[in-house]
């Protein structure tokens, strides 16, 4: 099957799950075709199944904005003449899923009918979709989706709250290609970051609002007191200065390190002991699963669809949001015992494997299935 795949090409959960589906599905034999405005940062090398095109926007000084739906709807349409695509699988309703349909209507103009696959990730639906200006495009473009999938049950019942959706949503979750955590990794390094007495705390995130950065810090601040401990800021977005400030205000400057964007988490990952993910709200939480699958267990609230991905006193524990006390004393439960870290990481890792890509890419391969009877 020859596929085209619209994602955002950047360090977050949709683009980084929308790529290591393509790469997955292309080494099940299916041509994938990335379409977006650069190639993925997750997409390391091309291959003779894997095609990138790049979405270029015209400068005109007409547009105040420029008008990226259009540029993408237009490449849509000649990159599914040019090379006989079968289907178009769209990341975000908007803008993919708005501009996937333009070009479907243009498609029908001309005899090709292509069946269009949307999945929602989260924003698109609780912070982008909700706002007044574009709840009506939102439900257009879920509404005329061939098939729609969401990556949790949470984001599903949010999307069927707060939009008035005629089509089924059907949820496959989020994944994890297990082959690559299983790195042979000798050395990892440790000794760079920390003493071999101090325990390893990490964070990775796109520092937006909405990871509350700041209850990291805050969380990372109650467990030093206790034990030794450095903490691992992984990501960049706005809150990142906030917190640096925050962390010269409490003192602890040195022992909290600013990694920035990283494509080597997995190598981070393998030296931490303990991952805390405090959000205000996730439709999922790959960053969690990311740090289970490494044998590191989770420290979260238990928003939106984290209690999907981390299992109370399984792979770690959940607190309301906000709740510093909770997730600290939690955090220092499994990390001042060795035997209960030691039980908390083989749980992460086995809750993890629940998520292992080759069980959910044969979800995806029916529901592409699905939407060929539905065109």
């Amino acid at each position: 099957m020859k596929i085209a795949i619209v994602c955002y090409p950047t360090f977050g959960g949709s683009g980084v799950v929308a790529t290591e589906l393509g790469i997955a599905l292309a080494n099940r034999g299916h041509e994938i075709h990335f379409i977006t405005y650069k190639q993925p940062v997750r997409l390391a090398l091309l291959s003779e199944n894997i095609h990138f095109h790049e979405v270029n926007v015209p400068e005109y000084p007409l547009f105040h904005y420029q008008p990226y739906e259009l540029a993408l709807s237009s490449k849509l349409v000649d990159m599914v003449k040019l090379h006989q695509i079968d289907l178009l699988h769209v990341h975000y309703a908007i803008p993919h899923a708005y501009a996937g349909y333009m070009a479907k209507k243009m498609l029908a103009e001309e005899g090709i009918t292509i069946p269009m696959v949307t999945t929602l990730h989260g924003t698109d639906i609780t912070l982008v979709g909700s706002h007044p200006f574009y709840k009506s495009a939102v439900t257009f473009s879920i509404n005329k989706s061939d098939v729609v999938t969401s990556v949790s049950e949470s984001l599903k019942q949010d999307t069927l709250r707060l939009f008035d959706i005629k089509r089924e949503i059907d949820v496959v979750p989020n994944f994890i290609d297990v082959t690559k955590y299983n790195h042979g990794f000798t050395d990892c390094q440790r000794s760079l970051m920390a003493t071999e007495d101090e325990k390893i705390i990490t964070h990775v995130s796109n520092f937006r609002a909405v990871k509350r950065i700041d209850d990291v810090v805050r969380i990372f601040n109650e467990i030093q007191k206790e034990i030794p401990a450095k903490l691992m800021m992984v990501g960049e977005g706005p809150e990142k200065e906030p917190a640096e400030q925050l962390c010269e205000e409490l003192g602890i400057s040195d022992k909290v390190i600013f990694l920035g964007n990283s494509n080597e988490v997995d190598k981070i990952l393998c030296f931490s002991d303990l991952f805390l993910l405090p959000s205000e709200t996730e439709s999922f939480g790959l960053a969690a699963l990311e740090a289970m699958i490494s044998s590191v267990p989770v420290i979260s609230s238990n928003t939106g669809g984290i209690p999907e991905v981390n299992v109370h006193g399984v792979s770690g524990y959940l607190s309301n949001v906000g709740d510093i006390k909770d997730m600290s004393n939690n955090a220092l439960k499994i990390l001042k015992d060795a035997a209960e870290l030691e039980k908390f990481k083989i749980g992460a890792k086995e809750q993890a494997l629940e998520f292992d890509i080759n069980k959910i890419v044969p979800v995806y391969e029916f529901i592409y299935q699905k939407a060929f009877e539905m065109a």
